[in-house]
């Protein structure tokens, strides 16, 4: 049948975004150039009840290894072991748990010696379902979600091969490309697994894992990112509503991704912790309790240890002070016959002439739409598609470069049209990160009668079909 997208509309983000961290510790010693690494967990919980989807999301790990090439198979030499004693005793997380004052939720296990150089892979692996896990919350099943509506309830979360065998993290998606250790060194090595925006409905009441993994340097002291989002006018929390507020970093085609983001306090209030070693935009969107909309705001510039202070953000007025709306279509195909793929879809604006940014859906509760396609008597012929409705803000965004202050003072909304650029990224639907599709990635900044794709406050825009073709 025809999958229509449906999206959340709690006050908590849909998504996760946990991490593996490993403190790195070595002796003085010339002679010994080695290495000690302790594996932990942190996890800063975004998407937990009552009001988010998830109560609880456990995944057995039982093993953590890291390689310095970066094309390595899961068989090939060069792996160092980082949690050996992990497979004899695999650790059952709670990724929406309760973190202590320093972010972590646990450590894995014994350390191991790892030699000085530069690491461009890291895999992490996780237990099948039927491993046998000592005090398992799960059941009869290694990992799985409880829902919100049914907190007791443990539901299998379904794991593709690869989350057994590796799930790999590439150079591409370590900060800097590599992590890099010298002789007599202490560094941290910081594993962002986005849980929540990992999980994808299969739309008969089964849950998949396809893993959303970054990875960079952190330091144990000085790594959160924090601040307040008030209204401009009255210098208070936005009342009710949602406030999302992201973490990102521009890739190589000049897109701001998210690597983290979270939800605001009831005072506004919100912290990144612990963040990777890097320089970063903090962008915020959020709509009231009133459903009135507020334009993004962009900060620019901000590293690991930044307060932000109060960050003022910019309500719509006017007759309409509504969010827009972004309707369309995404379809999938072989080229010549309908196939599957899973798809992740953001909303961009630009806030320079070589940087689009991605807008968080406040609406929606989440930075990011995560879909998947299906075959359906409406859709095109020889494709599988999806439809889909993003609420977005109908002002363009406030943008301004970090300072040490106590505020921020980003300019107002510059006056203008309105357009977005809507980014999809198809995947594989077996479960893991793997780019599906050629290409892979697909934009448009057109609606469906090939005009500027211009949106209004409390209307709705139809934006033309994103059709991949190349999928497996």
């Amino acid at each position: 049948m025809h999958k229509t997208a449906v999206f959340c509309t709690s006050a908590v983000a849909l998504f996760v975004s946990a991490f593996f961290l490993f403190s790195c510790s070595s002796s003085k010693s010339a002679s010994n150039s080695g290495t000690t690494v302790n594996v932990r967990v942190s996890d800063p919980a975004t998407c937990s009840g009552p009001q988010g989807a998830f109560s609880h999301i456990y995944v057995t790990i039982t093993d953590v290894q890291i390689n310095a090439s970066g094309s390595a198979g899961n068989s090939d030499s060069g792996w160092v072991d980082l949690t050996p004693s992990l497979s004899q005793n695999p650790q059952q997380i709670d990724l929406l748990g309760q973190a202590n004052n320093q972010c972590f939720l646990a450590t894995l296990g014994a350390t191991t010696a790892l030699q000085p150089g530069s690491y461009q892979q890291i895999r992490i692996n996780l237990a099948s379902n039927s491993t046998s896990v000592t005090n398992n919350v799960c059941g009869g099943t290694a990992n799985c979600v409880m829902l919100s509506s049914s907190p007791s309830t443990a539901q299998p979360l379904l794991l593709s091969s690869e989350a057994q065998t590796g799930i790999k993290i590439p150079s591409g998606q370590i900060a800097g490309g590599q992590f890099v250790i010298a002789a007599g060194q202490t560094k941290d090595l910081d594993i962002d697994f986005n849980a929540c925006e990992s999980i994808v409905s299969e739309g008969n009441g089964q849950f998949r894992l396809k893993p959303v993994l970054h990875a960079g340097e952190v330091s144990l002291t000085s790594s959160s990112i924090n601040g307040t989002i008030v209204d401009s006018v009255t210098g208070q929390a936005i009342t009710g509503g949602t406030t999302v507020v992201a973490l990102e970093q521009a890739d190589s085609s000049g897109v701001d991704r998210v690597i983290m983001e979270t939800v605001t306090d009831s005072s506004g209030a919100f912290s990144f912790c612990p963040v990777a070693a890097g320089t970063y935009d903090v962008v915020a969107a959020g709509v009231s309790g009133a459903q009135v909309a507020y334009a993004a705001t962009v900060i620019t510039g901000v590293q690991p240890g930044s307060a932000l202070g109060t960050v003022p953000m910019v309500a719509e007025t006017g007759s309409a002070t509504g969010p827009a709306s972004i309707t369309g279509e995404i379809t999938t195909s072989t080229g010549s016959a309908a196939t599957a793929a899973d798809i992740s879809l953001s909303a961009l604006q630009p806030i320079s002439s070589s940087l689009l940014v991605t807008i968080p859906l406040a609406t929606q509760s989440a930075a990011t739409a995560n879909l998947s396609t299906a075959a359906g008597a409406s859709c095109p012929a020889n494709t599988d598609c999806v439809t889909y409705t993003l609420s977005v803000p109908a002002l363009n965004p406030s943008v301004g470069a970090f300072t040490a202050a106590a505020s921020q003072k980003p300019a107002a909304p510059p006056a203008g049209a309105v357009t977005y650029t809507l980014d999809a990224r198809a995947f594989t639907t077996d479960g893991t990160s793997t780019p599906d599709c050629t290409p892979s990635d697909l934009q448009t900044s057109s609606t469906t009668t090939n005009t500027p794709l211009t949106v209004t406050a409390g209307a709705s825009t139809s934006a033309a079909t994103l059709a991949f073709s190349g999928c497996q």
